[in-house]
């Protein structure tokens, strides 16, 4: 089965294509020649992830799945939450965002966060969603170079290591999209 991953993150790419294995070829958006733009314009993780999918679908009139992330940090409300890659900007500057997170978070003791992720397919016109959620906390500094986004900030609960000091297969067993993306691999293969 061939799929279109309504992105341009490499790096999200290149983590799903490991988790899917061989059971689906993921096609990137540079793959059907899409260089749009694709709005993400809502208040919601799932209402980003349909519109992207949606757009997708309609425009190349294909398979395809979008996701939405964000971190939700309990003392901030919520925050950064679907404002997760444009928290400190709309140049969706990963280390400006941290920065801004732990400087709003400098001396607050509840440190608790958690990782959602969204996840869109529309398939044969019928639209299905997958959502991944892992807990954890926000540490005091940036720790370990794997990952990207808010991984060196990010602790999972039960773990003595940040995201980002985490080997890929290890993370992909626990992250939030990779709780999402398996929900997705076990549609698709009993799908039809």
């Amino acid at each position: 089965m061939k799929l279109v991953f309504a992105t341009n993150n490499q790096n999200k790419l290149k983590e799903l294509q490991h988790l899917l294995g061989e059971k689906v070829e993921l096609l990137s958006l540079a793959d059907i020649n899409c260089t749009d733009e694709i709005p993400e314009d809502h208040d919601t993780l799932e209402e980003n992830a349909t519109q992207k999918a949606e757009y997708i679908y309609k425009k190349y009139n294909v398979n395809c799945f979008a996701d939405d992330t964000g971190l939700e940090i309990s003392a901030l409300n919520g925050e950064p939450g679907v404002y997760s890659a444009r928290y400190a900007g709309v140049d969706k500057d990963a280390k400006a965002n941290m920065k801004k997170v732990l400087a709003k978070m400098d001396g607050k003791q509840d440190r608790s966060s958690r990782f959602r992720t969204v996840i869109s397919l529309i398939l044969d016109d019928k639209e299905y969603q997958f959502e991944g959620i892992v807990n954890g906390n926000i540490l005091e500094a940036e720790r370990g170079k794997d990952g990207f986004g808010y991984d060196p900030i990010f602790e999972p609960k039960g773990y003595s290591v940040s995201f980002a000091e985490m080997e890929m297969s290890e993370k992909n067993k626990i992250s939030h999209r990779g709780l999402a993306v398996q929900k997705l691999v076990q549609f698709l293969l009993g799908y039809k």
